[in-house]
């Protein structure tokens, strides 16, 4: 497939017009113009792009990428060995960001929200990108804090008093932790995202909503998933995810 072809496809796929980003979505990086094998990660670091040309991948698509607004434009230290390694190899980088967030199918919350039995009632947020609704069968919050623990390979954070039962959540995936406010509002049981911040803790403790710190880069690892795993299957490419551990 072309590049240039891949490029449209996946901007029509998830809406780009719709959105105001903090980075640019889509081609953020020109490598060769047709391909073959596309390597996803979370983020393009640079073991990611070691680990994707390894396997000789003709595109890296990702949810973090590169060129983030009020960041510095100067090309130099970490940015200048990963840009410099993409060109050497010719290869491509494609990132997607609040797009990949927000998409009803592939996206982020969706694929997280899948993952733990979460029935989806509505959004909220920034551009429509977190997620309420309710658990298909209620749960103490020791139950809940298990299943989290054990579908995403890593114990969360969570801030609540005693073992309530869980029925109402939203839930947004990364550093959404500025949504607990409007979580609260909903009347849900718990809040799950990816970061906490110090006044969370009280957030949590005085209105009696629990807040679930599951981890940014673990909360955010099925949509890059999910949009390969799509990619292969319509535009006729080879996909490979590699799983990158990060403790965030």
């Amino acid at each position: 497939m072309l590049l240039n072809d891949l490029r449209d496809y996946i901007a029509s796929l998830l809406e780009l017009d719709r959105f105001r980003d903090y980075c640019p979505n889509g081609v953020q990086v020109e490598g060769r113009a047709e391909i073959r094998r596309i390597a996803s990660g979370v983020t393009a670091s640079q073991l990611l792009l070691e680990s994707a040309t390894a396997w000789n991948a003709d595109a890296i698509l990702v949810h973090h990428g590169y060129f983030w607004r009020n960041e510095d434009a100067a090309v130099t230290g970490i940015k200048k060995r990963r840009i410099a390694h993409l060109l050497h190899h010719n290869v491509s980088l494609l990132a997607y960001h609040l797009p990949l967030d927000a998409h009803t199918e592939l996206g982020n919350n969706a694929q997280l929200g899948q993952r733990l039995g979460f029935m989806e009632h509505g959004r909220f947020g920034e551009q429509g990108i977190a997620c309420y609704g309710e658990l298909t069968q209620a749960q103490t919050l020791a139950q809940l804090t298990q299943r989290i623990a054990h579908s995403l390979q890593r114990a969360p954070l969570v801030i609540g008093k005693g073992d309530p039962t869980i029925r109402r959540i939203a839930w947004c995936t990364g550093a959404a932790q500025g949504y607990f406010e409007a979580a609260i509002a909903l009347g849900v049981d718990a809040f799950l995202t990816g970061e906490i911040s110090e006044q969370n803790v009280h957030e949590a403790q005085e209105t009696g909503v629990v807040f679930i710190a599951a981890g940014h880069h673990a909360t955010e690892r099925y949509g890059v998933q999910a949009l390969g795993t799509h990619l292969a299957e319509h535009c006729g490419i080879e996909h490979r995810y590699f799983e990158l551990e990060n403790p965030v």
